[in-house]
């Protein structure tokens, strides 16, 4: 294990007990550490956590955090939903006290090969697409990350020939240490989370973490057609990079319309473009990226193209609903920013009618004037950034404030005709209305499906 610590007899403080939070809390009480937990929302708020972690042992604060809590600790582990700014863990820091993310602490324990993904786009799809293809060539992996099972969730499944294969967050990455994925990979950089990172320097910079302790054993995967993130190329580790527009010295890239892997000047080709089963370029690219990392974990070409070919995507992004009455309706409640719904919309010719809106981020709406003026019918607007998004996308398109989800689908089937795409990109987070994108994917799924009873 790199760099394993003792936890028994340890004084660990949780910070929030989401999904993160409540598998750390009970992952160190496992390991007999004096565990606590602080929670700002009511005991009532969280369910069925708060027995398990009482028959863990764990001493639990709601309603808010204590000064005195965050001071009495050996090791501070926050949720990724905490800043890593915040005053309680700056004051910690100041005593001495050790504060790490989860996936650090993960690390300390983790046998096996690590794969690590980040990026503003793209990271779900990649992640997964990753797992599948070292599933389908019978390596012991295990998906982890913002992907659904926190890292610590998994660690102790593991050992010495398996593979975690994990999505990774700014918020995660920027309380790291010695955390060091065998293979990491930079997908792209785009402006996302600037409420809390406040610059697009400290985002790339939080990001780009992920190569900082690579050494020239390990390898770091750029993509070449992307310079706000191709300029983080690290100095020590291997570095491959894949590309949809260009030839590549060493990485993936397209020769005409095949797929190729160029590796100590030998080109390998994997398969065609035209045997994706995903929509839009932005697939291509993380088909590239995905195709990459397998092979550098040590998966064949052959069976690379058989695991993507079978691939079915990921729920939440560009996912197919339904069909009713010649309209299609997709669920991209992952594009929680502007490029990601860029990329929605690109994967469609035309016609569209899509919903927009959702917890703004700091995000920059008028980026979505042209494609909108090209490609779309009616804008409906929803949650706590509808005003601002009207203001900014205002003359591009017809706009409807629906105000929620639910007004929006159905205004959307009134006004659609055969031929049109509904789709859900909101271009924001979820927070005002929903708990996470994974819960407004699912009502917006669960709406269409309402349609198609009644029509």
């Amino acid at each position: 294990m790199p760099g394993s610590i003792e936890l028994r007899k340890k004084r660990v403080l949780v910070v929030g007990l989401a999904r993160t939070g409540l598998a750390t809390a009970l992952f160190c009480a496992r390991h007999n550490a004096i565990v606590s937990a602080t929670e700002t929302r009511s005991e009532g708020e969280l369910g069925d956590a708060v027995e398990k972690l009482r028959e863990a042992g764990v001493a639990l604060e709601f309603g808010g955090h204590t000064e005195k809590m965050f001071l009495a600790q050996d090791l501070i582990i926050p949720s990724p939903g905490v800043p890593a700014d915040d005053a309680f863990l700056k004051l910690a820091r100041e005593k001495g006290i050790t504060v790490w993310s989860e996936i650090e602490l993960a690390y300390r324990f983790l046998e096996g090969k690590l794969i690590g993904i980040t990026g503003s786009n793209g990271k779900t799809t990649t992640t997964t697409l990753v797992h599948h293809i070292l599933q389908t060539g019978a390596m012991k992996s295990f998906l982890a990350g913002n992907v659904g099972t926190p890292l610590i969730g998994e660690v102790e499944k593991m050992d010495a020939g398996s593979v975690a294969v994990a999505e990774l967050s700014s918020f995660q990455l920027e309380l790291i240490a010695k955390f060091r994925p065998n293979i990491g990979a930079l997908l792209n950089l785009t402006p996302d989370h600037l409420d809390r990172h406040k610059t697009m320097e400290a985002y790339g910079a939080a990001k780009a973490r992920i190569f900082e302790n690579q050494t020239e054993m390990d390898a770091a995967i750029l993509n070449a057609d992307d310079a706000a993130s191709s300029q983080y190329e690290p100095k020590k580790s291997q570095v491959f990079w894949f590309s949809r527009t260009k030839s590549v010295m060493q990485g993936a890239c397209l020769n005409g319309e095949e797929i190729v892997v160029v590796h100590r000047g030998k080109e390998e080709r994997v398969m065609s473009v035209g045997e994706i089963p995903l929509a839009g370029a932005h697939n291509v690219e993380n088909v590239l990226a995905a195709v990459l990392m397998a092979r550098l974990a040590g998966v064949d070409s052959a069976t690379i193209a058989k695991a993507v070919k079978c691939f079915p995507g990921v729920e939440h992004r560009l996912e197919f609903v339904a069909e009713i009455r010649g309209v299609r309706y997709y669920n991209d409640s992952k594009a929680t920013n502007v490029d990601a719904t860029l990329k929605a919309l690109g994967a469609f010719p035309g016609r569209i009618l899509i919903v927009l809106g959702g917890k703004d981020k700091g995000s920059d709406y008028t980026l979505l004037q042209k494609p909108l003026r090209e490609k779309a019918i009616l804008a409906l607007l929803i949650g706590a950034a509808a005003e601002k998004i009207e203001s900014q996308i205002a003359g591009s398109v017809a706009i409807e404030k629906a105000g929620t989800l639910e007004r929006a689908v159905e205004a959307a089937s009134q006004a659609a005709k055969a031929g049109d795409v509904v789709l859900l990109a909101p271009a924001c987070a979820s927070f005002d209305q929903f708990r996470n994108y994974e819960e407004r994917g699912r009502v917006f799924k669960e709406l269409v499906r309402g349609l198609e009873k009644r029509k």
